[in-house]
């Protein structure tokens, strides 16, 4: 298994990702969004797996600074997010190809 969480620390459910992982001692790659976003490459990943949709949190302070709810164009919408990454629900976990959003053992036991 090849992991990587991406989050912020002060995300409650990021570090209940962490913890999962650890308590399993599965090795893990964590990327801060305070200090990097997601790259292209990672996000046209995660999108594929989890959807454009399921990437967004509504309840961000810059989704209603942004507009982003009558922003309809996924290509403006896939830019604002690389530039913004405080739009995105954390954690992302990622697994190569498979990636999950938000808190979701169930579905990480799987990959195992």
């Amino acid at each position: 298994m090849n992991i990587q969480i991406f989050g912020v620390k002060k995300c409650f459910d990021t570090k209940k990702a962490e913890r999962y992982f650890k308590e399993r001692r599965i090795n893990y790659q964590y990327v801060d969004f305070s200090i990097r976003s997601l790259s292209k490459g990672e996000l046209q990943s995660v999108k594929n797996a989890v959807g454009l949709k399921n990437l967004i949190n509504p309840q961000a302070k810059e989704y209603k600074r942004l507009n982003m709810d009558r922003i309809i164009s996924p290509n403006l919408q896939e830019e604002l997010l690389l530039n913004n990454p405080g739009l995105l629900r954390t954690p992302i976990v990622r697994n190569g190809k498979q990636a999950t959003v938000g808190y979701a053992p169930e579905v990480w036991e799987s990959w195992e």
